[in-house]
């Protein structure tokens, strides 16, 4: 395999889901260290962007608005609360608006949707408004991001993209929302190199 890159064998689009086991993980070491830290980068801008941030939120459990449509960042309109199952089961069920469907291409305005039921990520994977040192430390660590090692990690995304989850979600949101930035495969390339590199954080962080 060529040093320096993972491989994704088919990539997902909005309907169409993601194969598991689609990844050529690198061999750990692989990867230089610089070249994981680039990786990060990417991963950074993926993960904070609102298609990802807007649900990984903190203990107050209301999710957020952020986006070139919103100006500010504001919290989710109608005082929605997801409530501590993370899913509105205490107040309004995210279900309400938010539909299961693998058909992504929701009208303007309408409550986006994807193929499992939606939620907030849960509270350990807070990182709206975080910093790249804060997340690049809560991605590494097992007690914040699910008990995953970095194939763990490669494994969940794959995963998730499998069942049209969030995560194939954030490339095909529908509507006219900006995707998430570079692609899914992209993204997951990404976890596997940062990784195989022996998962750097940002220098002087």
């Amino acid at each position: 395999m060529q040093k320096g890159f993972a491989i994704v064998a088919l990539a997902s689009i909005a309907g169409t889901a993601l194969a598991e086991g689609s990844v050529i993980l690198p061999e750990e070491g692989s990867i230089s260290r610089s070249e994981g830290q680039a990786a990060f980068e990417r991963i950074y801008e993926v993960v904070t962007h609102p298609r990802c941030a807007n649900c990984h939120v903190g203990d107050d459990n209301i999710p957020m608005w952020s986006g070139p449509s919103y100006g500010a960042p504001q919290p989710h309109g109608m005082n929605i609360n997801a409530g501590e199952s993370r899913i509105g089961a205490e107040f309004l069920p995210c279900q309400t608006c938010h539909v299961v469907s693998d058909d992504f291409n929701t009208a303007p305005h309408a409550a986006p949707r994807f193929g499992i039921a939606w939620q907030l990520a849960p509270v350990e994977f807070e990182w709206f408004g975080k910093s790249r040192a804060e997340i690049c430390a809560q991605l590494k660590d097992p007690e914040r991001n699910g008990g995953r090692d970095w194939r763990g990690m490669v494994e969940h995304l794959e995963h998730d993209a499998s069942l049209n989850g969030p995560v194939a979600w954030g490339w095909s949101p529908g509507a006219g929302r900006e995707p998430a930035p570079y692609s899914l495969d992209g993204h997951i390339n990404d976890m596997a190199l940062w990784g195989a590199a022996g998962q750097p954080c940002p220098s002087g962080e």
